[in-house]
């Protein structure tokens, strides 16, 4: 059984503005580091094979925050990001509503995409670590639908920045850790 460690990146100035990032690459902002800093203190004494992330930014300064002083692979991986919003991409809410009157989905990756990509994604890495414990830093879209297709629930809540969930990867099925 492969165990893995799922952590949303820290915080970014759009996320504290509320704007949709999908493929946007802004950087964490001094709150969002301080969050990645903590995070790697409260992950100090986790023994761990490897750690994969997003190639965003947001994902990946994160997990160099908690790589730093670890003798272990840092990868990045393209499958991990976050759903792709298309032209809702920097927006807010409000400014989404005045642009696009009336649309209830952006014109980007379909959420269904999304999850079987990041859950691809995902397994493949899995099967490379069998017995082995990992961390996975992404954001919070990816990592509530690879949630979602795990515990096989739909009532999953939103991702908060830095927050750290746990799955289990047994017999080529991701699930909850018991």
């Amino acid at each position: 059984m492969a165990e893995l460690i799922l952590v949303r990146h820290g915080q970014t100035d759009w996320n504290r503005d509320r704007r949709y990032q999908g493929h946007a690459d802004p950087p964490l902002n001094d709150a969002g580091r301080a969050e990645a800093h903590e995070l790697a203190g409260s992950l100090e004494g986790m023994e761990l094979a490897a750690i994969y992330t997003s190639d965003l930014r947001r994902a990946a300064e994160t997990a160099e925050i908690i790589h730093a002083g670890r003798d272990i692979p840092l990868r990045r991986e393209r499958g991990l990001r976050e759903i792709d919003v298309g032209s809702w991409s920097g927006l807010t809410r409000a400014e989404i509503e005045e642009r696009f009157p009336g649309a209830e989905h952006h014109d980007g990756e379909t959420r269904e995409a999304m999850r079987e990509r990041v859950v691809g994604t995902v397994t493949a890495i899995a099967r490379r670590h069998d017995s082995e414990r990992l961390l996975i830093v992404s954001h919070g879209g990816a990592l509530r639908a690879l949630l979602h297709h795990a515990l096989q629930d739909d009532s999953v809540p939103l991702v908060e920045n830095c927050a750290i969930y746990r799955l289990a990867f047994r017999d080529g099925v991701l699930r909850g850790i018991d």
